[in-house]
């Protein structure tokens, strides 16, 4: 019996994946939940894994070429083997926190995700180094995302008589613009409605070049000096490089859509005015209450580790002070709320740094929030995380103590407006009671939006959290 193999839904409004790796051939034999190919798309690079067992008769797929979601990418006739060996057929392939996995702050490596931003933030994947993206990081951005004033638009850019764009699609309220989380990034970094663009895709779903041939429609409506106006005409100015073969040998490498990605979210969330607070916690008793129960996380079948901690005591603060929870609309002139908490960590990974997204940490307790976070590092490790794993974060936390420092800046994993940074916890000599005495202090690091936030409300939201890690009654009796 032959059995299709369609490339299943890879996340909201993502139509394709590049096919990074061809894992299996005709004639190889594969068993249920093997993986077939290395796929990639904007957010995320996973494993297409087969829902059969069966030798592959046919293979419709390259490498380096796209795949669509729905396609039919490999052939599988079920219970048939074949004689031959790979070998003999001559085909076949075989196939605190350092960022996450490894908490500096308990004194091992632990393989749980370490808060760190998309960020980015994004993110998403975006997302995005300890900043999450992006974050993020990531991360797709939503609409309404926020956007420097600072930043050339189209609505800035477009000629004053060219105010006026060409007819476009009507939006029907309540009905989601179908675009993919790229091409709304893409849009907005040119000031662009993404609810204006007319979409020539199936469905009216809208690609970049839709975006792109309503820009340039725009530009052609102010008249015969606009119309040679290109979208590049009105991106992020980026300097010109200087030729650096006049000092030696270079090479020069693509970067993966992942990183590529990365590097955008990146670009557009350091547009966002921003400050980075620092403090520190004396988590000296937290220390001690983590190491006495540690016993019964295992038995739980997770560990008890101060990232887990620090997500749960971000989630009350983000409760107590919803602005950090929370998004800027400049187009519309709104702050957007968010009536649930989703944290972003970061998990730093062989193919850069990926953000995937722990749902309702406020509802949930700190043993469930630390085997949900250890499930999704091991799945951003082993490429078997999708998209939507790194979608609808809030607020973004980044980890470093398993690797070092005393303290950064985080970059925001856009649309976020705070993301919080942890190094690594060291033994200081702390005035108390006339006296120094031996404290384990954790440095936190509040990177946030200053058109929201304002310092005072930024130092008051770290303070409250390091009170909270220095002594955890607090949260019950204030969160």
């Amino acid at each position: 019996m032959s059995t299709e193999v369609k490339l299943p839904e890879l996340g909201e409004n993502i139509t394709a994946g590049d096919v990074v790796k061809v894992l299996v051939a005709v004639g190889d034999t594969v068993a249920i939940d093997q993986p077939l190919l290395e796929l990639e798309t904007d957010k995320a690079s996973f494993d297409v894994p087969s829902p059969v067992a069966g030798t592959v008769s046919k293979v419709n797929v390259e490498e380096g070429k796209q795949a669509k979601v729905g396609t039919v990418i490999f052939v599988v006739e079920e219970g048939q083997t074949v004689k031959e060996s790979k070998g003999e057929k001559g085909e076949g392939k075989d196939g605190n926190d350092g960022n996450e996995g490894k908490d500096g702050n308990e004194g091992k490596k632990e393989k749980d995700v370490s808060p760190e931003g998309a960020t980015h933030h994004s993110p998403g994947l975006q997302a995005r180094d300890t900043e999450a993206a992006a974050p993020d990081i990531s991360s797709p951005s939503p609409e309404g995302a926020s956007q420097d004033p600072a930043t050339p638009t189209l609505r800035r850019a477009m000629p004053q008589n060219a105010m006026a764009p060409p007819p476009a699609r009507t939006p029907r309220e309540g009905v989601p613009v179908p675009a993919a989380p790229s091409v709304r990034m893409f849009a907005r970094e040119l000031g662009v409605d993404i609810a204006e663009v007319p979409g020539s895709g199936p469905g009216g779903r809208i690609s970049d070049e839709d975006v792109k041939k309503y820009v340039k429609s725009v530009f052609t409506a102010g008249g015969p000096a606009a119309a040679g106006a290109s979208v590049a005409a009105i991106s992020v100015a980026r300097p010109a490089l200087p030729d650096f073969s006049v000092w030696g040998g270079i090479t020069r490498e693509a970067m993966s859509k992942v990183r590529s990605r990365t590097a955008e979210h990146m670009e557009t969330s350091g547009a966002i005015p921003t400050v980075t607070h620092h403090d520190k916690a004396d988590i000296t008793r937290l220390e001690e209450l983590r190491k006495a129960y540690a016993k019964k996380a295992e038995r739980a079948g997770t560990k008890l580790t101060v990232t887990a901690i620090a997500m749960k005591v971000a989630a009350a603060a983000l409760k107590k002070f919803p602005q950090f929870n929370a998004s800027i609309d400049m187009n519309r002139g709104e702050i957007i709320f968010k009536h649930y908490v989703h944290l972003g960590v970061a998990v730093d990974t062989d193919r850069g740094l990926l953000v995937p997204v722990v749902r309702d940490v406020d509802k949930k307790n700190i043993l469930d929030i630390s085997k949900e976070m250890q499930e999704l590092a091991e799945k951003a490790r082993t490429k078997n995380i999708k998209p939507d794993d790194m979608q609808g974060a809030s607020f973004t936390i980044t980890n470093l103590g398993g690797i070092g420092g005393t303290g950064f800046t985080p970059i925001i994993n856009a649309p976020e407006v705070a993301i919080l940074g942890l190094s690594r916890g060291t033994i200081e000599p702390v005035f108390i009671d006339g006296q120094f005495q031996p404290r384990m202090m954790l440095p936190l690091s509040l990177t946030y939006d200053h058109r929201i936030i304002d310092g005072a409300d930024a130092a008051r939201f770290v303070r409250w959290i390091a009170e909270v890690l220095e002594e955890p009654l607090l949260m019950a009796l204030e969160g």
